[in-house]
């Protein structure tokens, strides 16, 4: 039996399956993935510091305008479209056969494909909102120049600092979006993790919820979860659910 027939299985019998995906789904997307070798980390030489600086709450703070400056350059990516893992996930929601999306990804691929159940633990790049009046702006507003003073957007209303609607390093998970990630896995009897190392915490953390009885973990890379896992996956995750889904067609 192949993993893709395998997998394909598990799906099928499991009463709830829940995804938990990382950077990996979206890189396939061509959304570079800043913590490898051959991703952002080569911005360093452009700008003098580290991803982790510059998109920390310290450097929002102290330098606004070199943060807006890396934001929009480097986080942001109009062209991306969904890959054959977003549209795959999608299409197992809408046959009912997958409960919920969490993912550790800002790019707002997901509900691009279809996907409706979507929890975004680090929040959205799509979202923006003022930091003093909380009024709400699309991702458009932050990149149309008359906007921004420099490249720091401002507010129409009070002319307070508009900031994307993500999680920063130093800054804190969302409670509320926590504890609907914690019971989505809780009540899953197969969970579903891609694309992701699972070595960034808290995030990682929220395998230690999962009591079901079939783990899936899909990644180029081994993790240390493997050993525990029913069902290991060594492969891109978009080649795993294109033959996944021509499977459960058959």
């Amino acid at each position: 039996m192949s993993y893709y027939t395998e997998l394909a299985q598990i799906i099928k019998n499991s009463p709830s399956t829940v995804f938990f995906g990382g950077a990996g789904v979206s890189t396939e997307s061509g959304v570079p993935d800043f913590r490898s070798e051959t991703g952002l980390y080569a911005e360093k030489q452009v700008y003098g510091y580290s991803p982790e600086e510059l998109l920390s709450r310290t450097f929002f703070e102290r330098e606004r305008e070199m943060f807006y400056k890396y934001y929009k350059e480097n986080m942001i990516y109009r062209e991306v479209k969904p890959n054959p893992a977003h549209i795959a996930l999608a299409k197992l929601e809408e046959a009912g056969l997958l409960k919920a999306v969490i993912t550790q990804n800002i790019d707002g691929l997901h509900q691009a494909a279809g996907s409706v159940n979507v929890i975004e633990l680090h929040g959205s790049n799509h979202r923006q909102y003022c930091l003093n009046c909380g009024g709400k702006y699309s991702l458009d507003y932050i990149l149309i120049p008359a906007n921004c003073t420099g490249d720091v957007p401002k507010c129409r209303m009070c002319g307070g600092i508009v900031r994307p609607d993500v999680v920063l390093y130093e800054e804190s998970l969302d409670n509320d979006i926590m504890n609907s990630a914690e019971a989505a896995i809780t009540a899953a009897h197969c969970l579903i993790v891609g694309g992701t190392s699972l070595v960034v915490y808290p995030a990682a953390g929220l395998l230690h919820y999962f009591k079901g009885s079939n783990l899936v973990l899909i990644n180029k890379t081994a993790t240390q979860y493997d050993s525990q896992a029913n069902l290991v996956i060594h492969e891109p995750i978009g080649k795993v659910f294109t033959a996944v889904l021509a499977e459960l067609d058959q």
